[in-house]
């Protein structure tokens, strides 16, 4: 997200949201939580959602309903990755830099059970370690 907000030229507002949906799982859960108490004001204003990874499409689902409540002017979403693959929840992404295989993927932010988040690379995690993870 840093290194696509340092080239917005424009002048913007940045809040961020702590969403859950995964729960120290390989899968999502479908289940999505907002550990927010209240949202910024967005009446009127052009939201941007940025978020690491399209895969099932609960998450990107439940926040962009979410936030659209809130009656902004517009609502897109921006994604560093979309997995290529069937959806529970239909949603598109107005911005994909890159679109993966359906595998798990770790580092450059993104983690699995809190690990690999700091990895200056986007990496496949093993299959082994996301069985033993499932025991």
């Amino acid at each position: 997200m840093a290194d696509l907000l340092r080239r917005i030229l424009l002048p913007l507002k940045l809040d961020c949201l702590s969403v859950v949906s995964y729960h120290g799982k390989a899968q999502t859960s479908g289940e999505v939580i907002f550990k927010q108490v209240a949202l910024p004001d967005l009446v009127g204003r052009d939201v941007l959602i940025l978020d690491d990874i399209l895969d099932s499409g609960h998450t990107l689902a439940a926040i962009r309903e979410k936030l659209q409540a809130a009656k902004p002017c517009s609502v897109r979403v921006c994604v560093l990755l979309s997995k290529k693959k069937q959806r529970p929840r239909h949603v598109d992404a107005d911005y994909v830099e890159f679109e993966i295989e359906d595998e798990f993927v770790v580092g450059y932010g993104l983690d699995f059970m809190e690990r690999y988040r700091n990895l200056p690379y986007i990496g496949v995690l093993r299959k082994e370690l996301l069985e033993q993870s499932s025991r």
